[in-house]
Parts: structure tokens; C-alpha cells; sequence
């Protein structure tokens, strides 16, 4: 069947429920990927229904078409350039009259528009009751009641679009400025139209009312058309005039002119049956938002959060591990012996299946975090932040990239798009390599259980606690050196607490989950064969005189040894020698002295040069590099063992070990992230930055334990 394929792009305020209702409309057919040219995430779904296939494309949310932040750039370049079927605008039905300012904008594109009266359910619930019929019969665009987080309105909406596109009627419904405005837009718009050719890529009411809100864009574009110098004098002329009859700047007139519009439509669409008088909300916010409280709460929140973690994940994660030293013995009897088996057993088991172990904790960490992103919390967390961030040079809604960074920095790094201020988002996305993502969770993980088994999760928090400290200190530093400015004013709107939905919590943690899966089974599989490559080759043996002098020595300090036992002793001292004389084993040489002075060994500095690919490949470098799944069911030792039963390591290491792996630049993909944000030079001065402080920062902590015998 041929379908017919319409391109239907959903906009509006943040905080409007958009992607909820994105959410409804394509169920689970739907895609992340980054807009051309850019990091900004991009969220694309489908729903085929009859003959038709409708494709959603879900913007950034917005305030304005007049464009400052980078997520507010890429809605309004997908609109003009993209040129969708359809935009259905996503409306707060409890905050009309703020959300149908950027309805109005949408009008004057020329593309067709439907108003989705989001949240319904809750502006029912305060007493606000919304004419949908006469609302839309003022403003000239079908208005459809939803509630994204039930799907209640999908089908209609569906319906009005199709009625839309069967129609096929040219938008020609546009607010009205006044005398004063309108004649001088209709002379900028005939003067546009001239150039059909440009009249038919840029929507010349729009550009014309944009030349006279100045923005800066719109004269970017206009250099194009054959009349450009003509047109921009006309323009400022215009602008001159206004502002001397207005007696104000020519951005208020229009502003107020729309909002005048929109108060007139809302006194007559919208009524109020009730006012409650007590509101959940504010109650809530009356302890959530306190001045003194909010703080310690929203420690205690993260604290909650890493403790259910770890409480919860803890079984299944160890389940896992016991699934993956059967499956390796299980191969074990079972395949011949060779280099296959030797690959499968020590490079692949022993790699990804260490990595896949800590599935159980990234589900139930992105889980909870989805909760309190999808409750409202997320924003009074800024808040409660703000005055703090603020002291330490970082603006207000940082953190927010902040907070990504505890499941991936290279979202949180797409994240800082959001603010407006070029020096905030390059500060912010500095500092973001500091917090702990979900890569780095494993090997805070792994050590902790190992050296701090009377209680982990409070070492692993600790050292989360310490990365936030750390990205406070580097902003204030830079705040006062490289980057000297002050943050922009912090305005944000506070959403009301909304129950989470499932479909959006699942939605979340699988797309997450997924993705740190599919890295163990591409990049860190990769990994791991190669690591199992220079492991394993140049394949060196001892020789027979080295065979009996060892043997020698250890019977004569071991004179009850039977024959068995002294085998197993030269099979270990076999097993030590090859990876010694291994490309790994000269690597981890050459690069011992660099690493010997934070305590590491050759066998750690491997570890943390293949660290610096993705955080997980040191747990996958550790389990091939000792062994772990190489003997039979009834020898076989975790991973957590073996380390515990090398000298080498303490728990002192082990907490520099954790130090030096949370301070060095993250993996190459937010280094990638890094660049294509802020070009070569900030993203040199990131790498090398980060590897010098985290050198400097392990070398005193392990030298000032050694001296005080702390953790020894």
C-alpha cells in the first residue's frame, strides 16, 4: 500500500506536556538522534493509521521564535528551513495565556497550525474550563482538548489533521497589530514579495514582523533577497517612526499588541468555576522550596537515590556475575582447547560480561531519576541550587546539564544548549566531566564492594559528592581566571507536580539501559578482544630452568606442597610471566612510571589507558588482565577477589583508583561532544586540563595516605 506521508513537527513552551504527548502518539516507534549540524537531542516517532503515515518530529520546547538559547535556534531553523506539513502546538491548559504567545507566532509561518489544549484533566481540576469551539473560532486554527499522559485526544487529533490536509486551505488568519503596525508590515511584506523566489522560502509576514522586533536573525536572512539594502532601510525606518509614536521600544508595542489580543480571546474562552483553595502544589513547595530546607533536601534526595540503588541492585547484579562464571566454566568443559576458546572465555565473558553485570544498577538509577524528572522535581532542584551555583560563578539552570551528568555526559553536554549566554554554556560544559555518569558507575562499584564492604554505597556517594564539589571548585576558578563574567539572570517556571506515567518512565529507562548495552556490545566488546589481543600475544612461556628454579624455591619455602599445589603455583607463575611479556604487559611497563607514584601498578596503568576509550573498559581491561573466568566452576573467583588477593591493592588504592577515574576526561564521545560544541580549543584545553588536575589531585591524596596510614 502506498501510504500517504505527512511531516508533522510538535512545538511549544517547556513544561506543556509535549513530550508526553509525543509520547502518546507514537508509542514506542520512535528515535533519538541529534538535528543536522548539531548536538541538540532529536526525538522522531511514527504512526501509521489507514492510508496515511504520520511522522512527528518533537522540538525542543520554547518561549519564542525570536531565537537566544541554542534549543530555541534549531526549533525555529527546523521550522523556516524544514518547512513541516502541520505544527500542533502544544498548550498548557492551566497557563493559556502565557502558551498561546508563541501560538500566535506559529500563525504568521504560513504552515498550518492545531492547538493541542494540553492537561485538560488539570485545569478541570482547578476550576478553569476551556471553550475549545470558540477558542478556535477566534484564533482561526482547530483547538483539540488532550491529556498526553492518558492518550485522551490522540484519535482527535489524528482526525483534525487529516481534515487539515484533505482541505488544504491557505493559512491566511494572522493577529492583527493596530493601524500604526499594520501599514507599515503590509509595505515591508508587498517589498518582500517582490522576490518570489525568496517570498517562497521565508514567510514574508513573518519577516516582516520580525525586521521590526529587530531580531537580528531575520536581517541575516533577508541579505538574500535582491532588494536586502532596500528592504532593512525601509525597515528601520519603520522602526524609527513607531518607537517616536509609541514612545517605547518597538519590541514592547508588538509584544503588548499580542498579548492584548490574547486577553481578549482567553476573557471570552475561558471560564472560572472555582478557585480552590488549597493547592498540592504549593503545599508540597512549602518544604521542597523552603530557603534553608531545599538544600539538605535535595542532598538527601540523591543520597535516597543512590542508596535504593545499591540496595536494590545488589542481588541481581551479583546474580549476573554468578550467570557469567557458569556460562565461562560451562565453555570451559566444553570447547577444545585453542585460541577461540581462550578469545570467548577470557576476552569476551570475561570483558562485556563484566560490564553487562551492572545493568541492574544503570536500570534502577535512570529509573529513579526519571521519576523525579517526570514529578516536577528537576526544576526545584534548580532552584534550590541556584543561589549555590551562583556563588561559584555557574548559572542558575546548569543544573540541569548537571544533573544529566549523572547518566551520560554527552546529554548533559547537549544539555548546557539550553542556556543563553555563550560563557555559561562553555563553564557549564567544563565542569561537566567532574560528575559521575553511569560509565563510571561500575568501577565505583567494583572497588567499593571489594575495599569497603562494610558499607559501598556510602564510598560510592562519597565520591559522587566529591565530583559536585570538584565542579564547583573548577567553575569558581575559572569564574575568576579564563572565563571572568557574571551568570544571566535565572528565570524558570515551575511546573506543578504530575503524577509520572509508565509509558514515559519505561520509555526513559529502556532508551538508556539500551544504550549501555549496545556500548558493551559494540565498543566494549571491541575493546576487549583487543585487550584480550595484547594480553595474549606475543605468547611467551617459561623456560624449563625457569620452571625448576621457581619450583625449586617453592618447595624449599613450602615443604608440606603436594604435587598438586606446586602445579597450581607454576600454572599462576605461567599464567604472570605470559602477561608480563605481553604487548599489554610492556604498555603497562612503559607507562608505570607515570602511575607508580598514585600507587598504581603496571596491570592498574593498562587499565586506565584503556579507561580513557569508555569508563566501563576498565572493569572489562581488570577482569581479562586477571584472569577472572579462566579456571574451572569449583576455583573460579570473582573478580572482587582477585583483586582483594593481589598485594598491590588496598583500599587507599582503591579510593585513588575511583579519584583518578572520576577526574580524567570522559570518553571519546563526549570528548566528541565536547568539540562540536566548543571547537578545538576549549576541547584541548579540557583533555589536558583534566588529565594534569587529576594526576596532581591522586598523587597528593595517595602520598598524604601512605604518610598518615589512612585506609592502609
Amino acid at each position: 500500500m502506498n501510504r500517504k506521508k505527512l511531516r508533522i513537527a510538535l512545538a511549544g513552551n517547556p513544561n506543556s506536556g509535549k513530550t508526553t504527548l509525543f509520547n502518546a502518539l507514537t508509542g514506542s516507534h520512535h528515535k533519538v538522534g541529534n538535528y543536522p549540524g548539531v548536538t541538540v537531542e532529536k526525538k522522531e516517532g511514527q504512526r501509521i493509521r489507514g492510508d496515511k503515515e504520520y511522522h512527528f518530529i518533537d522540538l525542543p520546547g520554547i518561549y519564542s521564535l525570536t531565537a537566544y538559547s541554542i534549543d530555541e535556534v534549531v526549533a525555529r531553523d527546523f521550522l523556516l528551513d524544514e518547512k513541516p506539513d502541520l505544527i500542533i502546538d502544544v498548550l498548557d491548559s492551566t497557563n493559556l495565556e502565557r502558551h498561546l504567545y508563541l501560538c500566535l507566532q506559529f500563525q504568521e509561518l504560513g504552515i498550518p497550525v492545531i492547538g493541542a489544549l494540553n492537561m485538560t484533566d488539570e485545569a478541570e481540576e482547578k476550576g478553569i474550563r476551556v471553550d475549545s469551539a470558540e477558542l478556535s473560532k477566534i484564533l482561526g486554527i482547530p483547538m483539540v482538548k488532550t491529556v498526553g499522559s492518558r492518550g485522551t485526544g490522540v484519535d482527535e487529533l489524528l482526525d483534525t489533521i487529516d481534515e487539515i490536509q484533505e482541505n488544504q486551505k491557505p493559512v491566511d488568519r494572522c493577529i492583527r497589530y493596530g493601524t500604526e503596525l499594520e501599514e507599515k508590515l503590509q509595505r515591508l511584506q508587498s517589498l518582500i514579495n517582490q522576490d518570489t523566489e525568496f517570498a517562497a522560502k521565508f514567510p514574508p509576514r513573518w519577516l516582516a514582523v520580525k525586521l521590526l522586533e529587530k531580531d537580528t536573525n531575520a536581517y541575516e536572512r533577508l541579505k538574500v533577497h535582491s532588494q536586502a539594502e532596500l528592504i532593512a532601510t525601509e525597515a528601520r525606518s519603520s522602526i524609527n517612526w513607531l518607537e517616536k509614536h509609541y514612545g517605547k521600544d518597538n519590541e514592547i508595542v508588538i509584544s503588548e499588541q499580542r498579548y492584548g489580543y490574547i486577553r481578549g480571546a482567553v476573557k471570552e474562552c475561558i471560564k472560572i468555576i472555582k478557585k480552590p483553595d488549597f493547592s498540592i502544589t504549593e503545599a508540597i513547595d512549602r518544604v521542597i522550596m523552603h530557603p534553608v530546607l531545599s538544600l539538605p533536601i535535595f542532598v538527601l534526595i540523591l543520597w535516597g537515590v543512590f542508596q535504593i540503588t545499591f540496595t536494590l541492585g545488589e542481588y541481581p547484579m551479583l546474580w549476573l556475575e554468578g550467570f557469567f562464571s557458569w556460562l565461562s566454566a560451562t565453555l570451559s568443559n566444553v570447547l577444545p582447547e585453542g585460541g577461540f576458546k581462550s578469545l570467548l572465555i577470557d576476552g569476551v565473558i570475561a570483558g562485556v560480561g563484566g560490564v553487562l553485570s551492572f545493568v541492574p544498577l544503570i536500570v534502577i538509577l535512570f529509573f529513579l531519576l526519571s521519576i523525579l524528572e517526570d514529578i516536577g522535581y528537576m526544576s526545584r532542584a534548580a532552584f534550590a541550587t541556584d543561589k549555590l551555583l551562583h556563588t561559584f560563578g555557574l548559572h542558575g539552570q546548569s543544573i540541569f546539564p548537571m544533573m544529566l551528568g549523572f547518566g551520560c555526559s554527552v546529554p548533559a553536554i547537549m544539555a548546557a544548549r539550553t542556556l543563553k549566554s555563550r560563557r555559561d554554556r562553555i563553564l557549564t560544559i567544563l565542569v561537566i566531566p567532574f560528575i559521575s555518569c553511569g560509565a563510571k558507575l561500575p568501577v565505583y562499584v567494583l572497588l567499593a564492594a571489594a575495599f569497603f564492604p562494610n558499607n559501598p554505597a556510602l564510598a560510592v556517594m562519597a565520591i559522587y559528592v566529591i565530583g559536585v564539589v570538584l565542579s564547583l571548585f573548577a567553575a569558581f576558578v575559572l569564574n575568576r581566571t579564563i572565563l571572568r563574567g557574571d551568570p544571566t539572570p535565572f528565570v524558570l517556571e515551575l511546573p506543578p507536580y504530575r503524577a509520572p506515567t509508565p509509558q514515559g518512565i519505561l520509555w526513559h529507562v529502556w532508551d538508556k539501559t539500551w544504550q549501555y548495552a549496545k556500548k558493551a556490545g559494540t565498543v566494549i566488546l571491541a575493546a576487549s578482544i583487543l585487550i584480550w589481543a595484547i594480553t595474549t600475544f606475543p605468547a611467551k612461556s617459561l623456560s624449563e630452568a625457569q620452571r625448576q628454579n621457581l619450583e625449586q624455591a617453592f618447595v624449599a619455602s613450602h615443604p608440606e606442597a603436594d604435587s598438586e599445589t606446586i602445579e597450581a603455583y607454576l600454572a599462576v607463575q605461567e599464567s604472570e610471566y605470559r602477561l608480563a611479556h605481553s604487548f599489554a604487559g610492556q604498555i603497562g611497563r612503559f607507562m608505570e612510571p607515570v602511575f607508580k607514584p598514585l600507587g598504581f601498578d603496571w596491570k592498574i596503568s593498562v587499565a586506565m589507558v584503556t579507561g580513557f576509550a569508555a569508563k566501563e573498559v576498565i572493569v572489562s581491561t581488570l577482569g581479562i588482565l586477571y584472569g577472572v573466568g579462566q579456571e574451572e566452576t569449583e576455583e573460579s573467583e570473582s573478580l572482587h577477589a582477585a583483586l582483594q588477593q593481589d598485594p598491590v591493592w588496598n583500599p587507599l588504592v582503591a579510593f585513588v583508583l575511583m579519584l583518578f577515574v572520576l577526574v580524567i576526561p570522559p570518553c571519546f564521545a563526549a570528548q566528541a561532544t565536547i568539540r562540536a560544541e566548543l571547537g578545538w580549543s576549549w576541547w584541548a584545553f579540557s583533555v589536558v586540563s583534566l588529565v594534569v588536575f587529576g594526576w596532581l589531585l591522586s598523587f597528593v591524596i595517595y602520598q598524604l595516605g601512605l604518610l598518615s596510614g589512612v585506609l592502609l
